[in-house]
């Protein structure tokens, strides 16, 4: 059968099943049809172009979806992965239908903008016709839009599943969808796509409540003892009365079966007059002590109603941890600059909770990582929080340092000890370290002599500046750092096997940035940091930016992320940051919205908004839309005026005025 026939009898199939409405497994398809009709007035032959929002409404989508796209964020991810084989599109609707998130094969690009599984795409019914996202946001139901199940006749090789995802009041607040343009011709072939659905929209659903109601105590319910830590299956946030605050879909229709009534429900006071002991047989104390019974802190309860037996754990509060040193009464808050270098990281919090028990205790410490990953500020942080506090913190770099001054500067020298020697003489660095700490950083490219000079101003606890025929006494805490391979250099000859076990007297090792799970704390961290030192505390980081930076893999480690972070607030527009603020290598795989076809994209296109591709066409086309006005070519891409100058310039492209010059 030909297009064209397919379409027409499309047209025909939908026209009957208005007159003839049935009752099969096709009903919530049938009255989506009948809504495009009667409500909508749309015409299923009509030709159906994408409709896209303009630039400018796109970001107030996303600013309005900006907590959930964190939140969901990895969930996109993931489930792309899943799909990817298979050819299929994942996006992330708002509750409007409008597209806030998605991802996709870039060799498809131009199809995917072709057809509207793109960024910035309407899906709602009012538009689209029947399809799985706005379909499902009428019916708010996980279903399967297969082929000739869509209304418009010009999307009928397309098939998308989609699934609600709801916010802890019941209200409905995006759609997760994924599509391909080929597939099986039978609908059944769709079914585990939409089990993989409905389970990312759950995990990503139950994400936000957790990030909601982190701040209270949370009841997690399960049928199985065996599997209510992991599958957490109905989740109840509660006071510490045990009032209810909320639950997750599941824990919703839970407390509906045993009819409490719930917001929406028809009562009018929803959650605020129940406890959570009207849905258990237990006291309040019982449910908060849960983690005190058994080795697997679970703990059974029977519901009042059905006297069903349910499996329950508790999440606690979150509250920052610090590390348990060994604080006396009263040093608690000089913990504070090691807190402040992570949060939930587990290998940044064994190194903390090590370098806090280490802080003043008189040995000195070897700091090992990569360039970048904040060797300096570890070695700053336990010098604050030590008891040489208020002694002097200097830092030498042993890379940066040129070799014919190092001794000197090291050391210190007596006045008229050489040619061109200060005639007043100098302390040398170590010495103004006495009594405090010493930064040795990139300790692994000290010359081989000043080591030998290092190990016995380490060994003997004194200094002998040059010319000096006496020694000065130092009282030294040496926090040394690399990130090359200590061990290596001393099997080649090049480093003091001596030296090192003198510096080593305990190893603190940093992880990359790539490797961390906290990664989106220390982007608002040294976001706030970087916003108070401008003193503009009005600019907000946008979640298209966090996804774009979350998704970067910082080669250059923090150090690289304070760059990037910096040049975005002296280039955005306004009062926040957007994914096209940032260098071009943080957003590599950041399309704009809805660009023109690029020649050159990554393989995978990262949920993101307002970055155009590396090649010259959509920028050039741009450009001559907006007859050469970078104003107007920053507003419609998205992007700062500044960044489209840099790309001009990388790309070679001269406006017209200026070849006219030359």
């Amino acid at each position: 059968m030909s297009t064209a026939q397919a379409q027409r009898q499309h047209v025909q199939t939908i026209l009957h099943a208005r007159e003839h409405p049935g009752a099969d497994e096709n009903a919530v398809i049938e009255r989506s049809w009948r809504r495009c009709i009667d409500r909508y007035g749309l015409d299923p032959a009509a030709p159906s172009p994408p409709r896209y929002v303009p630039d400018r409404t796109l970001r107030e989508h996303q600013d309005q979806a900006d907590a959930l796209i964190q939140v969901a964020r990895a969930g996109v991810e993931q489930l792309y992965r899943q799909v990817r084989p298979l050819d299929y599109v994942v996006l992330l609707t708002d509750a409007r239908g409008i597209a806030v998130q998605f991802l996709g094969a870039s060799s498809a690009q131009y199809e995917h903008q072709r057809t509207g599984l793109y960024l910035g795409a309407d899906w709602s019914e009012e538009h689209a016709g029947t399809c799985a996202v706005g379909t499902c946001i009428h019916e708010r139901v996980p279903l399967t839009c297969h082929h000739s199940d869509h209304f418009s006749a010009h999307h009928i090789r397309l098939t998308c599943t989609a699934a609600p995802v709801f916010d802890p009041d019941g209200q409905l607040l995006a759609v997760l969808d994924i599509s391909a343009y080929r597939s099986p011709e039978s609908k059944t072939s769709q079914t585990f796509a939409l089990q993989v659905v409905k389970h990312y929209a759950r995990m990503i659903e139950d994400a936000y409540f957790l990030q909601r109601f982190s701040g209270y105590h949370i009841v997690c319910l399960d049928r199985s003892r065996e599997f209510v830590q992991i599958n957490r299956r109905y989740l109840i946030a509660i006071e510490e009365d045990g009032t209810l605050l909320a639950a997750n879909t599941a824990g919703r229709k839970l407390l509906r079966h045993h009819e409490l009534p719930l917001a929406g429900a028809g009562d009018a006071r929803p959650f605020k007059a129940w406890h959570i002991q009207d849905l258990i047989d237990a006291e309040i104390d019982e449910v908060l002590d849960i983690h005190r019974y058994g080795d697997d802190r679970v703990r059974a309860f029977r519901t009042h109603r059905h006297h069903e037996l349910h499996f329950a754990t508790l999440l606690e509060p979150q509250r920052r941890r610090a590390p348990s040193g060994q604080a006396r009464p009263g040093e608690k808050s000089s913990l504070a600059p090691l807190e402040a270098l992570a949060d939930d990281d587990p290998a940044m919090r064994d190194t903390l909770t090590r370098a806090a028990r280490l802080r003043n205790e008189p040995i000195n410490l070897l700091v090992i990582g990569e360039t970048g990953t904040g060797k300096e500020r570890m070695a700053r942080a336990l010098h604050d929080s030590s008891r040489r506090r208020d002694q002097s913190f200097v830092a030498i770099n042993c890379a940066a340092m040129p070799e014919s001054l190092i001794e000197s500067e090291l050391f210190g020298y007596e006045p008229g000890s050489f040619t061109g020697a200060n005639s007043k003489g100098m302390k040398g660095l170590i010495a103004q370290a006495s009594g405090g700490t010493l930064f040795l950083d990139e300790i692994g490219d000290m010359p081989l002599q000043l080591q030998t000079r290092l190990l016995r101003v380490l060994a003997e606890g004194e200094v002998l500046p040059i010319g000096a025929n006496r020694p000065v006494k130092v009282d030294l805490r040496v926090v040394a750092a690399t990130h090359r391979d200590l061990r290596g250099l001393i099997d080649l000859g090049q480093f003091r096997e001596d030296l090192f076990y003198r510096l080593n007297g305990a190893s603190l090792r940093l992880p990359p940035l790539r490797e961390r799970a906290d990664q989106g704390y220390l982007i608002r961290r040294l976001f706030e940091d970087l916003k108070a030192e401008r003193g503009d505390s009005r600019i907000r980081l946008r979640g298209d930016a966090m996804s774009a930076l979350l998704a970067y893999p910082w080669p250059g480690n923090i150090r690289e992320l304070h760059n990037a972070l910096r040049y975005a607030l002296a280039t955005c527009e306004g009062d926040e940051v957007v994914v096209g603020d940032l260098p071009e290598e943080c957003i590599s795989g950041h399309l704009a919205h809805p660009a023109a076809r690029p020649a050159e994209t990554p393989d995978e296109l990262v949920a993101g908004h307002s970055a155009v591709s590396r090649s010259m066409d959509p920028l050039h086309e741009a450009l001559r839309r907006q007859q050469w006005n970078i104003s107007a070519v920053a507003r419609e891409l998205g992007l700062s005026r500044p960044t489209i100058y840099r790309r001009m310039k990388r790309l070679g492209i001269t406006p017209p005025h200026q070849l006219d010059a030359l």
